[in-house]
């Protein structure tokens, strides 16, 4: 059976999450405001961006909203004009640094929202003086917060239909904040492109600037093989285009892999050769993305571009890009998703089941509803 792609129009409507009585925040309680937690990971940390911004409608304006987050991720927060400041953290899965926990301390935050699941996290952030904390009731933490919010279990191999950024905008709705209207958040990207290093602000002028993001965290198991991405990179270079392949410096042998044989002059792998910054930068001002389910293709939705996702044994109603312009593509197996790492049939029948003649389709499309709307605007 074919798959067909899912056009994403509405997580708040199709994979709505559960939602609790609302107990909005006493204004005794904000001392000098409010520090979130935000997810580790690039991409869950992005689905988080609407429930943040939800989150600063409710902080009195004589208080500030602070992000603590690992440190590699400062730019993304700074980008956002909404968040007053970042606490960086530069082992997110070791204790906290002496430094660390008193930078918390001296801030003296009222309240603290936790967007990830860790015991430790809520455990420092108490002992360093955030008296109201809330998040969702994961380890054995419950103790800790004013309120644990309690979320269903994930489903075996079938879809959950209860997207991450739901969980993370149900709780700031039980706090009082107003109910997200779907607008992605503002970004303030600085430096500005022509302020970047000579050849990345020439790739970002390209008017066919192809973005692909070959790698996933997560595992191999749901990496798109890089034979398919070559040969969709390929068919864009064929039509006058240029392709860079983005990632980690551990994904770098990836993008190699994508870029053999390409021309040299229109394929790149930059994979662990750009700042997050750069990242964002490329992302913005490509036409569109071709990714694997991973932080870059959420970052790329978030910073409204379009874009062609493919999905294997991970849940797209749970994690699919925020952004209303993707293209997922995904055909469902008898044991699919199972959220591994690496394929225990070692086939990967899920993902490849997905065809480079998909995705190509489905970017042709893409081109062409875009081609479409800029004639529409010209014309007007």
């Amino acid at each position: 059976m074919e798959a067909r792609p899912v056009h994403f129009l509405d997580i708040r409507r199709d994979f709505p999450s559960p939602q609790f009585k609302v107990i909005p925040l006493r204004h005794d309680q904000w001392r000098n405001g409010m520090v979130v937690r935000m997810p580790n990971h690039l991409g869950d940390a992005v689905m988080a961006l609407p429930a943040l911004g939800q989150l600063r409608k409710i902080v009195p304006e004589s208080c500030a909203l602070y992000c603590l987050a690992p440190a590699g991720q400062r730019a993304l927060y700074h980008a956002l004009p909404f968040v007053d400041g970042v606490l960086g953290l530069e082992q997110v899965h070791k204790a906290w640094s002496r430094e660390e926990f008193l930078a918390l301390r001296r801030q003296r935050f009222g309240i603290g929202v936790l967007f990830n699941n860790s015991f430790r996290d809520a455990l420092t952030m108490y002992l360093a003086g955030v008296p109201n904390l809330y998040g969702a009731k994961a380890r054995c933490r419950s103790f800790l917060l004013r309120r644990a919010f309690a979320f269903p279990p994930r489903p075996d191999r079938a879809p959950a239909e209860i997207h991450h950024a739901n969980r993370y905008l149900a709780i700031a709705s039980a706090l009082g904040a107003p109910a997200w209207d779907g607008a992605l958040p503002e970004f303030r990207l600085t430096p500005e492109v022509d302020e970047l290093p000579a050849p990345i602000t020439a790739l970002c002028g390209h008017p066919k600037l192809l973005t692909i993001a070959s790698g996933a965290a997560y595992g191999a198991a749901k990496r798109w093989p890089g034979e398919c991405f070559r040969e969709v990179a390929a068919h864009w270079i064929s039509q006058g285009g240029i392709a860079v392949v983005l990632g980690s410096e551990s994904e770098r042998a990836i993008g190699d892999e994508v870029i053999a044989g390409l021309d040299v002059r229109k394929a790149y792998n930059l994979s662990g050769r750009t700042s997050l910054i750069e990242l964002m930068h490329l992302l913005r001002n490509s036409l569109l993305t071709v990714a694997n389910d991973s932080g870059i293709m959420h970052l790329s939705a978030a910073l409204g571009r379009p874009g062609v996702a493919v999905f294997g044994p991970t849940d797209y109603t749970a994690t699919g890009p925020i952004g209303a312009n993707w293209r997922l593509l995904y055909e469902k197996q008898e044991c699919s998703p199972c959220f591994r790492r690496e394929c225990p049939l070692g086939t990967q029948k899920c993902i490849r089941a997905i065809t480079p003649a998909m995705v190509i389709a489905e970017m042709d499309a893409i081109v062409a509803e875009t081609t479409c709307r800029v004639r529409k605007a010209a014309a007007k």
